[in-house]
């Protein structure tokens, strides 16, 4: 941790000295010398560090030493960026002072204002106290770390050479090892699985409960994982479910997430009786299975309720409870019982050496095998300790440096569970100090925490551990570090996203999280209601506090006046103005209240603020003062009802703004969010998932031409607000072609009087929001124009998925032209009677010049087509699935696996080319003509359509609440009725 504060404070130190030379201004005077010093002492210190942070472990003196270094590197940077954040104020005045100058009416207020205010005289005064004050801090901790450094000589450590950061290979997501397959417990699975498939005798209580038990990291939580995801075990079962419980056990909380699981939403109960019997009614008479991960609670009558709600499930259903104590096997009353046994020694080496000899030329393993079997012998057995001591081995090519591991003194390094900190102590001080911090950072979470891999990235980065270098990103810097600890094994159970290219979601190991702790030296807490508040917090640097019922706010959590974290999760009633006058070392701000209506203006005071996340967010708007967080790098807001229609005027002075995230919490809300005029001079900006061109004031109102300068933006953008206010000119301006990395993007266009003028305008606009060509999801709504096949849509060559809502058109657009179209989903077209061939995109051939077949293939790539309320939409028509006409062969979605219909209540027939495509689902419903038509046997359609498997026909009058939520969440296949015949 020393480490990598010391270094990132050289570098502050240095960049802000010359930023301040390259204004050729002084505003933090009488400091040259101090400044100098403290580079000098801090590269002495630098020198030793390596050995330091290694020689803690064992000799408490230079534990102490070292808390000390720490804790004025971190006051130390404090300072100094206190003195970084006056000099981008200054340059923010300077670029103020810049446009007033050039608007004339400014100019004049200008010009009025030579006599300053009392106000003005005030702020400047403030000004200078601050300045003076950052002169004086710098003087005198200047002096502490003088004596620290000469403190160091009497340690004897060893000098490191070569201070340059350590160069870290860069992973290839594509190399992870699927551990998985190296269990090395396959008996003992198979056991498993036969257990959860076998047959439950009548006399046996219901549901049968298995207990695994084992020490930590011993692998009890990937048995269940493999039993749990076997494909005979998910189709056995018809309710399936997944809770982490851990210590304590709440009931409340584990009733919820059992419910959450099965219903797919947070229910809005908070009684356990209420709760309880809801669950019961769910898994009543339904074969149940659960799997409750890592128990410790020992007292039986906490275990009682949930028995007894259970009690009504259909025999052969199923509990497995992952516990480290027999004790809780047992008060749980568990039918069997396994207790895991340490691996083999050959067990343990399959472990070890599909990943330490991943990709790894055959005679290099032979070289380094028999080292390999000496430190398998010191895994004693433990599959994470195999599991990590081969992710480190894996990036170690030579057999000096496999010796110089097995030889370490870490190895003597003893703690809990047969020293499985061992493995992991070697794996971190392998790791450069950057990714040190990135990982000890991870311990102010609490155990099972799932991990949003955006979500560390932004959080690293506001604690200033990213480090841009040659050109590279910062995100892409800390992406890296976050594939880098995964691979390492500081991570596991990881959820991908669609193409699995990337990690959206992990957890980290209690074993592993523990280390964490330990490493971060009494820095990072997490702290719930029920736990002792009682602990010295004076030097605690980041912190997660859940309090959710309505007690006092503990004060004695005010002691960490230099918290850098706080993330807090809470009921309402807690004065923020309070908890802000005291944290205002802050760089990072989570909170999570019930129905926060609004931040305190004493905001401002988090100069040093990075990263701001506000979670059920229900103000109208942001305080204004929020504009003087000059360091923001990310503002997210997660809104929690519709009053949120505004963003503060003065928001373009977040300079260094990189992403600006509004998630409207997965419902929708009729949200009208008015984007200032000057929105576009953040041009910092990496992230801007919305962005809405409404307001009534044109003069406030930030045009869509704003965009302009934006070029950095990634990802998503949805574009809300098009419409009459809209011209083509403007949209053009927005250059949204220019903007090479976004990779979805929604168009939601507005609804008007003039039916005429709207259809004309909103098709001059699409035309000209020409997307950059590498989009890979569009979407648009809410357009009135002929035609939808703008010049530019051709270009898209790499669009995958394509949604269309609220048309006005008559005829769909010809989208199969688009060669790389996967997903394509139509809702509420209302003029649509007929789709037929211009649907297609299918065109009459040219002449040809000889007497070659031409092959003509609609929707080349197409897998998933849905059509939802097009409520007069009567024929589909299309040629058939293989036709030849003149030489000309005509092939029609000769991928096709999934056909949705929802709605529809005129169509009467579908189109012969069904009959060629591979579908193997067809979901039908809502649409009475054709669910008789497409009865099995009898029905006039039934052979388009008689090769799909498991066909099914629901009629709507049988179309409950809970099957309409299996078919939109895609666990009911095909829906189409059986003849009652």
């Amino acid at each position: 941790m020393a480490e990598g504060l010391v270094t990132d404070l050289i570098k502050l130190l240095v960049s802000t000295v010359a930023q301040e030379a390259e204004q050729e201004i002084r505003l933090v005077v009488g400091v040259d010398k101090e400044a100098k010093k403290l580079v000098d002492n801090l590269r002495a210190v630098q020198a030793v560090l390596n050995d330091a942070e290694k020689k803690q472990v064992t000799e408490d003196a230079v534990k102490v030493w070292l808390e000390k270094l720490n804790n004025v590197c971190y006051e130390m940077e404090d300072v100094v960026d206190e003195w970084n954040t006056e000099l981008i104020k200054s340059a923010i005045q300077k670029e103020e002072e810049k446009n007033a100058n050039s608007t004339p009416v400014l100019k004049m207020k200008q010009v009025c204002s030579f006599i300053p205010s009392p106000s003005c005289c005030f702020g400047q005064v403030d000004k200078l106290a601050r300045r003076h004050d950052i002169a004086h801090k710098i003087k005198k901790l200047d002096g502490i770390l003088d004596e620290i450094t000469k403190e160091k000589d009497r340690y004897q450590f060893q000098l490191t050479n070569d201070l340059s950061p350590k160069v870290v290979e860069r992973p290839q997501t594509t190399s992870f090892v699927d551990v998985s397959e190296i269990c090395g417990r396959d008996s003992v699975k198979d056991d498993l699985v036969g257990m959860l498939l076998g047959k439950g005798s009548e006399e046996e209580s219901s549901p049968h409960l298995i207990s695994l038990v084992g020490m930590g990291g011993i692998g009890k939580t990937t048995l269940a994982q493999l039993a749990y995801n076997d494909p005979k075990v998910q189709a056995h079962f018809e309710i399936k479910v997944w809770v982490c419980v851990s210590n304590p056990f709440d009931q409340c909380k584990v009733s919820k997430e059992i419910l959450e699981s099965i219903e797919h939403q947070s229910p809005n109960l908070t009684a356990l009786q209420g709760l309880l019997e809801k669950i019961t009614i769910k898994v009543w008479g339904k074969k149940f299975f659960l799997v409750l991960d890592d128990v410790w609670m020992e007292d039986s009558i906490m275990w009682e309720p949930f028995k007894n709600a259970l009690k009504c499930c259909a025999q052969g259903s199923r509990i497995i409870v992952t516990t480290r104590k027999s004790r809780v096997a047992e008060v749980m009353g568990s039918v069997s019982v396994t207790n895991l046994e340490l691996l083999s020694k050959k067990d343990c080496w399959s472990v070890f050496s599909k990943i330490a000899f991943f990709d790894r030329d055959p005679k290099q393993r032979e070289q380094l095998e028999d080292l390999g079997w000496q430190m398998v012998e010191k895994c004693k057995g433990l599959p994470l300790a195999a599991k990590t001591l081969g992710s480190l081995m894996r990036f170690k090519r030579s057999r000096e440096e496999w010796k110089s591991i097995l030889d370490n003194n870490l190895w003597k390094f003893e703690d809990v569970e047969r020293s499985l900190y061992a493995p992991l102590s070697l794996s971190y001080y392998d790791l450069s100090s950057p990714l040190r911090q990135c990982f000890t950072f991870c311990a102010v979470f609490p155990k099972d925490y799932v991990f949003s891999s955006n979500e560390l990235v932004f959080m690293w980065m506001a604690q200033g551990y990213i480090k841009s270098k040659a050109n590279m990103e910062m995100e892409l810097i800390a992406r890296d570090y976050f594939e880098i600890l995964a691979i390492r094994s500081f991570f596991h159970d990881f959820e991908k996203n669609e193409d699995n290219s990337k990690i959206k979601k992990c957890k980290m190991h209690d074993i592993v999280h523990d280390f964490a702790q330990l490493m971060s030296k009494n820095e990072c807490f997490s702290i719930n209601s029920d736990k002792e508040l009682g602990l010295d917090y004076k030097i605690a640097r980041h912190l997660q506090l859940e309090i959710l019922k309505k007690t006092q706010f503990p004060e004695s959590i005010y002691s960490a006046k230099n918290l850098r974290t706080l993330i807090f999760v809470y009921q309402s009633g807690y004065k923020l103005s309070t908890l802000f006058q005291h944290f205002r070392c802050l760089r990072t701000l989570s909170l999570n209240g019930d129905m926060l209506k609004e931040l305190p203006d004493a905001v401002e005071n988090f100069i040093h603020l990075r990263y701001f996340n506000l979670i059920n967010y229900c103000g109208n708007g942001l305080p204004e003062t929020i504009c003087h967080l000059s360091n923001l790098q990310t503002l997210k807001i997660i809104i929690g009802s519709n009053e949120f229609h505004k963003l503060p005027q003065g928001i373009s002075k977040l300079i260094n703004l990189r992403h600006f995230i509004l998630d409207f919490n997965n419902c929708w809300l009729n949200l009208n969010i008015e984007f200032p005029r000057g929105f576009g001079r953040l041009t910092s900006l990496r992230t801007l998932n919305y962005f809405s061109v409404s307001g009534k004031d044109d003069s406030n109102r930030c045009k869509l031409g704003e965009l302009r300068n934006l070029n950095h933006l990634y990802g998503t953008l949805d574009i809300n607000g098009l419409g009459s206010k809209i011209d083509a000119c403007d949209a053009e301006h927005a250059q949204l072609k220019k903007k090479v990395d976004l990779r979805t993007l929604t168009l939601s266009f507005d609804e008007w009087d003039d039916e005429e003028i709207v259809r004309e305008n909103d098709a001059l606009v699409l035309n000209a929001l020409e997307p950059p060509p590498n989009l890979e999801y569009l979407s648009i709504g809410m357009y009135r124009g002929p035609t939808m096949f703008p010049n530019w849509m051709m270009s898209l060559n790499n669009l995958k998925k394509i949604y269309i809502y609220n048309l006005s058109l008559e005829h769909l657009p010809p989208l199969g032209k688009l060669s790389s179209l996967e997903i394509v989903e139509i809702w509420v077209a209302s003029s649509v009677k007929k789709v037929s061939v211009e649907f297609l995109g299918i065109e009459a051939p040219g002449k040809k010049k000889n007497d070659d077949k031409i092959i003509i293939i609609a929707f080349p790539n197409l897998k998933s087509l849905s059509f939802s309320y097009l409520r007069e939409w009567e024929e589909w028509n299309g040629m058939g699935g293989e036709e030849e006409e003149d030489n000309v062969r005509f092939t029609i979605m000769p991928r096709l696996q999934h056909l949705q219909i929802r709605d529809c209540p005129k169509l009467k027939s579908l189109p012969n080319f069904l009959r060629t495509t591979p579908l193997q689902k067809f979901n039908i419903h809502y649409s009475p003509i054709l669910e008789e038509r497409c009865k099995r046997g009898t029905g006039e359609e039934w052979p388009k359509i008689s090769h799909i498997p498991n066909t099914i026909n629901v009629s709507p009058e049988e179309y409950d609440e809970e099957m309409f939520k299996a078919i939109k969440e895609g666990l009911v296949k095909v829906v189409i009725k059986e003849d009652s015949n």
